[in-house]
């Protein structure tokens, strides 16, 4: 069966090659075809968008691929179970925050292809596309930047706004986990002493669920930042002050 599809826009970007584009993405415009701007009406009730594009710089010819650019020392995985561009068919899926709509253009964030990648589709994002705590493989960025910029990046989408405390929880988030590892793990524990923002942050980064298993319990507690966990015989207190940082007993 022969599939083809016509691009109905591309990408406008700021970056043109593929080795400098940052892993969370960049803010780009789509620019549509203009025969198809009727198709954007009221795009603009939703945050959210998904961006199937085609990335023609890559190679199609691997199947099996090491996510290098997230972490050198990564296991290898077939494409199929990796977001790698290298694939048969290199279409992307990308999620992207809506900030302008134009008459036949978008300014999003988070938008992961160079300038001239082809767009295929535009969706948008649905409640029911979420998954809360979904299982994948434990692949985090070596650079520690990069890293930094990765759990902020969850911590963001979860909580919706940049604050003082979901900033302190990103710098307790990123200590605990070069401690201990993956903190969706489901046998990890948590018990939150602090804001409701603190707490919210908290569990957006983990997915630490109430229930099912019960991995998350809060107490609220406005001017304190304080986590107790807890991993099998494996347990410590995480704690943070202006004047300490964090700080693990």
């Amino acid at each position: 069966m022969n599939i083809s599809m016509k691009p109905i826009g591309i990408v406008q970007s700021a970056i043109k090659d593929t080795k400098n584009m940052p892993v969370p993405g960049i803010t780009a415009k789509i620019i549509l075809d203009p025969k198809y701007s009727d198709g954007l009406l009221r795009i603009e009730k939703n945050s959210h968008l998904w961006v199937l594009s085609w990335f023609h710089e890559s190679n199609r010819d691997h199947l099996i691929s090491t996510p290098k650019k997230v972490d050198p020392n990564a296991d290898a995985y077939g494409v199929f179970a990796l977001r790698t561009p290298s694939r048969p068919n290199p279409i992307a899926l990308t999620l992207v925050k809506l900030i302008e709509v134009g008459d036949h253009e978008l300014l999003v964030s988070g938008m992961d292809a160079v300038d001239g990648t082809p767009v295929l589709d535009i969706k948008p994002y649905f409640e029911k596309d979420i998954v809360f705590a979904p299982m994948t493989p434990y692949i985090r960025p070596d650079d520690p930047k990069e890293h930094l910029e990765y759990l902020n990046l969850l911590a963001l989408q979860h909580h919706g706004e940049n604050c003082i405390d979901l900033e302190i929880a990103v710098k307790m988030a990123y200590v605990v986990e070069k401690k201990i590892g993956n903190l969706n793990d489901e046998t990890l524990r948590l018990h939150v002493i602090g804001s409701f923002c603190f707490g919210d942050v908290m569990q957006g980064i983990t997915r630490a669920r109430l229930g099912n298993p019960e991995r998350f319990t809060y107490v609220h507690s406005p001017d304190c930042y304080e986590i107790k966990w807890s991993k099998g015989e494996q347990s410590f207190k995480a704690t943070y002050t202006e004047a300490t940082g964090v700080l693990i007993s």
